[in-house]
């Protein structure tokens, strides 16, 4: 009997394992989805629920991703001539969630048939990663940041395997979306390490050697004030910038406050703002002028020396 009790206890057991691992988040298929650190991520946040995927309605359908505490790196080589470029996409999500697919393997798809490299991160959410809160109206910034540790852990190891993956070590650049461009800016400007040195893949650097930032958040703080933590200099790299001005979400104020910054310092950037587009648009706001902005960016980047 005891026998009975200890099978039909380890089949639990069994079928919960499986079941919570069917909601990790699988990367495509034929793709590998890695750590990005040798061990346990640093700094782990509060205890969270198991990390789940939920596919949402809103804006023609898109997957979510919550709970992320085992931040990962898909790599997506390029389907067309490689031009030695790397890029790392930032899904947005508020710091909650990440809109993986959306504002994630969907930019990658496009990069990749355009022979650019690219790195899909999903980084740390939540466990006290910067974010808006509801309740006080305001942002809430973090005493560890976790998804910039991500960030810039990232793009040193992207740095680090440049000779594997055939791209320039001098052509990685990173693209965020919403909260994923406030990423963009962070690592674009924050080039001291967040995190104490795991390996020697941290002794490179996690500046990229150029920035996209769409719909960016988190700039725009209380009074129309740029974010003071952000110090632009000529350390930042050249930075394209696009926004809608009816987007109800993130404010377009978080991009002109990033582009007179970039202005003052003297950093070469390119900036584009649209009548009409709204938040979280993607690849997917077809019937819209803003649609053109991925051809936006590769004629920058062509001209900037990327492609």
């Amino acid at each position: 009997m005891r026998r009975i009790h200890f099978l039909l206890s380890l089949l639990a057991l069994l079928l919960h394992a499986t079941l919570v691992h069917a909601q990790l988040w699988q990367a495509p298929s034929g793709l590998l989805q890695t750590p990005i650190w040798p061990h346990a991520a640093p700094n782990p946040g509060p205890a969270i629920a198991p990390e789940s995927v939920a596919h949402q309605a809103s804006h023609g359908g898109w997957t979510q991703i919550s709970n992320v505490s085992q931040p990962s790196m898909t790599v997506f080589p390029p389907t067309a001539p490689s031009t030695g470029a790397a890029v790392i996409v930032f899904p947005g999500g508020g710091f909650r969630v990440l809109a993986i697919d959306l504002e994630g393997t969907e930019i990658c798809d496009w990069l990749s048939a355009r022979g650019i490299t690219c790195v899909l991160l999903k980084y740390r959410v939540p466990g006290g990663n910067h974010h808006w809160d509801e309740k006080c109206q305001c942002h809430i910034t973090p005493a560890i940041p976790r998804a910039l540790q991500d960030a810039q852990r990232t793009i040193r190891l992207v740095r680090s395997r440049a000779s594997e993956l055939k791209i320039d070590p001098a052509k990685i650049g990173v693209i965020g979306f919403s909260a994923g461009g406030y990423l963009v800016a962070q690592t674009s400007n924050i080039v001291t390490s967040t995190y104490q040195r795991v390996d020697a893949v941290d002794q490179l650097s996690s500046r990229p050697d150029f920035a996209i930032a769409l719909y960016p958040g988190h700039l725009c703080r209380a009074n129309g004030k740029f974010d003071a933590s952000l110090r632009v200099g000529q350390h930042t790299p050249p930075t394209f910038l696009l926004h809608a001005w009816d987007d109800p979400v993130d404010p377009v104020c978080n991009t002109l406050l990033y582009a007179q910054a970039l202005e003052r310092a003297g950093v070469p950037s390119e900036v584009h703002l649209f009548a009409q587009g709204g938040h979280a648009f993607g690849l997917r706001a077809q019937a819209k002028p803003i649609a053109a902005w991925p051809t936006l960016v590769e004629s920058w980047l062509k001209e900037i020396g990327i492609l």
